[in-house]
């Protein structure tokens, strides 16, 4: 042994064998934390099964009632129209919002501006009471000119028309965004090496561009869609019978209204998981061949990799190369 070694106790022999037991970090603080949260959501889970006022038999009886399944059709349609026309919409906003043309550009933000600052609920309204402002929808000659085709609003705009209109104008001022937001993350050098290469403008869009941009652009478009069947509740207020304004419609006769709450809010968490679980699939298609930090293996694998180095180099100094 060294004699600086012998005469110094906080110093350690560079010849003594390293130790091959691990022994993992005890986390007292994170223990005492899961054990908390458990004992919290088992009261909870608890508390809200044996509390009679829920009235879970009136939630199994209306769970699948004709009405409440109309409603739930009502908003699923909603939901995929709204959605498909506003994603359309939104790609020629975003289009026009990274066009040359200031034009396009400027009005694109305008119509950003105005869609995304105002209420969802607002918009829904005003729409619904756009007879006020205009009796009669017509196409004319502009500046006054005769009325080539024309009808009175109130037939023209009725209840779906009036809740697929909200919905998808305000939606596709958030489409657009995540769509321009999705194109900008594509190195422009890419374009241009493609262009290089001989491929014209669609053909590097749709080979180069788009793929690359998908992956930006499904994961907020995935949880566009889960809002946008939420947001379809709002239609209740314009009295079109959706899941919502069918249980109001029910509970406002035989005054249940906790037990119908609680049947809606099943569908609800039913199908926003439905959509999770697609909307994580899609995520893991378009995100193949991307690393995005070194792979790194798993705990078990990490303390069995350590375990096995240290074995090799005690048994490297248990066996010294002679010289």
């Amino acid at each position: 042994m060294n004699p600086a070694t012998a005469t110094d106790p906080t110093r350690v022999d560079p010849s003594a064998t390293p130790p091959t037991e691990l022994v993992p970090m005890r986390h007292p603080g994170r223990r005492l934390a899961a054990l908390l949260v458990l004992l919290t959501a088992a009261s909870l889970g608890y508390s809200v099964l044996t509390n009679d006022n829920f009235e879970w038999s009136v939630v199994r009886e209306y769970l699948f009632n004709h009405e409440i399944m109309k409603g739930l059709g009502t908003t699923l349609l909603l939901t995929a129209v709204a959605m498909t026309l506003g994603i359309t919409l939104g790609i020629v906003l975003a289009a026009c919002r990274m066009s040359e043309n200031r034009v396009l550009s400027y009005l694109s933000g305008a119509y950003l501006w105005f869609f995304r600052g105002t209420p969802l609920l607002v918009q829904l309204i005003f729409w619904f009471n756009l007879s006020a402002l205009y009796p009669r929808l017509s196409l004319s000659v502009p500046f006054g000119g005769p009325e080539i085709a024309g009808a009175a609003t109130n037939s023209v705009l009725s209840l779906w028309a009036v809740a697929i209109i909200g919905l998808t104008l305000n939606e596709s001022a958030y489409m657009a965004e995540i769509v321009r937001g999705g194109l900008l993350s594509v190195p422009k050098h890419q374009t241009e090496a493609a262009i290089a290469l001989g491929m014209n403008r669609w053909l590097t869009f749709r080979r180069v561009v788009l793929p690359q941009a998908l992956r930006v652009i499904v994961p907020p478009t995935g949880n566009q869609v889960i809002g946008m069947l939420k947001h379809t509740s709002l239609v209740s207020i314009i009295a079109l019978a959706d899941l919502l304004y069918s249980a109001q419609l029910i509970y406002s006769q035989n005054f249940r209204t906790i037990p119908l709450l609680v049947v809606i809010s099943l569908w609800y968490l039913l199908c926003t998981t439905v959509l999770s679980y697609a909307q994580s699939h899609i995520e893991r298609h378009y995100g193949r061949g991307v690393q995005v930090g070194p792979l790194r293996p798993g705990g078990l694998a990490k303390l069995r990799s350590l375990g096995s180095r240290l074995s090799k180099r005690s048994q490297s100094n248990d066996n010294p190369t002679p010289a």
